[in-house]
């Protein structure tokens, strides 16, 4: 039974293509002299310069920008945090919009941007995402002070995801273990199988991210099973150095908080020559679906409706995707969405996983920038810097982690807090 009232939204009113992207590195800002201190303006600011550099555009030419953060009151005490950035940018004065989707604000950041230029009421827009996901402001001081952000400050940030008054917390839910407890049962597999799986999963997402410049985790697993002790990497993902935190899931599989923010420049396709040199990358269209937390099986179904929604829209289906991106703060969402959105077939995932297929350098690359577990989870930044490494992949400029062909549809899916599933696609301009 489908517990959705379906829609099935139009395509966007006119075509609208990603034309300058810019990241900061994804850090723990407290853990480094060089950026202990840094603001939200400062890393917003810094990644909307280069967004603009890259296109070639300048503030001026910007007519709106978006801001997005998964939750600013508790990362910077900021209720209005778009007009405390626009001094690091060049927007004093200019028009903009907070916004707020848990872990999936960056991917309604470039459909809600999109919807701005589809709409014929803007050409060119900015939208960027920050958080500090490691780095905590301190309440009634300075936003430049700051302290680590700790489990037990986390666990009461999550309450804030769900309906209290009816719903357990959301830690306290089997939503985020049931994923992969539904996908074994779904699959088949034994209780070995699918653990081998999920520690595999993180494997791959420490290879991928190695060689990234900008991720977080640079270490392999391989090098930290070695300096353990152990000759064998799953013998050590096994061990109790990397304890369960669920019937399923492991410490290895949950995302790797920190700080960060990404901006994109957004254009009307038909007017990109007038603002960049750079070749338009095209929104072919975006499914949207939410669903609360008390839910179980919220990511699943909220995936599946917005799959269909965006296929219905753009056409395409799974065999069309050149490559997937999966926000992934619980790893085996790879698992669950690159089968639900068609890109690898039904009950395989975890095969192709084991073979290493879905590394950056396999035939069914995911998440080759290393995902939330190793190129870091800064919440409203992350669902953007899929989309910056997306284009990045596409030019076929993303260095040591480019796939083996530079690809053409790119395949995104965000997944946020018991809110939002947002599926868009997209693909370099002819």
């Amino acid at each position: 039974m489908n517990p959705f009232n379906q829609t099935n939204p139009n395509k966007y009113g006119r075509s609208v293509s990603i034309i300058g992207v810019g990241c900061t590195p994804f850090m723990e800002e407290l853990k480094n002299p060089e950026t202990e201190g840094l603001t939200d303006g400062e890393l917003f600011g810094y990644a909307a310069l280069k967004a603009m550099e890259d296109a070639g555009v300048t503030p001026k030419d910007v007519q709106f920008y978006f801001h997005g953060s998964a939750s600013p009151l508790n990362g910077s005490n900021y209720l209005t945090p778009n007009m405390q950035v626009a001094e690091w940018f060049g927007m004093r004065g200019k028009a903009s919009l907070h916004h707020s989707e848990a872990c999936c604000t960056g991917y309604l950041a470039v459909d809600i941007a999109a919807q701005a230029i589809a709409s014929g009421k803007y050409d060119i827009v900015l939208t960027g995402g920050i958080d500090f996901g490691d780095a905590l402001a301190e309440q009634g001081k300075p936003a430049y002070i700051r302290h680590s952000f700790p489990f037990e400050e986390f666990q009461r940030s999550t309450e804030w995801l769900t309906d209290n008054a009816y719903t357990r917390h959301l830690l306290a839910n089997v939503g985020h273990d049931y994923g992969a407890v539904w996908y074994q049962t779904k699959a088949g597999l034994t209780d070995d199988q699918i653990d081998k799986a999920l520690c595999k999963l993180a494997i791959i997402a420490r290879e991928n991210s190695k060689n990234n410049p900008l991720a977080i985790d640079h270490k392999t697993y391989q090098e930290e099973a070695k300096e353990a002790g152990y000759d064998d990497v799953m013998e050590y993902m096994q061990s109790e150095l990397n304890p369960k935190v669920g019937q399923a899931q492991r410490i290895s599989g949950l995302e790797h908080k920190c700080d960060g923010a990404t901006c994109l420049v957004l254009c009307a396709t038909d007017l990109a020559e007038k603002f960049t040199k750079n070749k338009p990358i095209e929104i072919l269209g975006a499914g949207n679906a939410t669903l609360e937390a008390s839910n179980p099986i919220l990511e699943i179904d909220a995936t599946r409706e917005a799959c269909r929604q965006v296929y219905n829209i753009t056409g395409l289906s799974g065999d069309d995707i050149d490559l997937m991106y999966i926000n992934d703060f619980i790893i085996t969402s790879q698992l669950i969405a690159s089968e639900l959105a068609g890109y690898i077939p039904e009950n395989q995932a975890w095969k192709y996983v084991m073979e290493d297929r879905t590394r950056f350098d396999g035939d069914k690359p995911i998440n080759p920038n290393g995902g939330r577990c190793a190129f870091g989870h800064a919440h409203a930044a992350s669902g953007l810097a899929d989309f910056y490494d997306a284009v990045l992949q596409i030019r076929g400029k993303a260095e040591d982690h480019q796939i083996k062909k530079a690809p053409k549809t790119v395949f995104l899916r965000g997944f946020g807090g018991g809110q939002n599933v947002c599926a868009v696609i997209i693909r370099e301009k002819d």
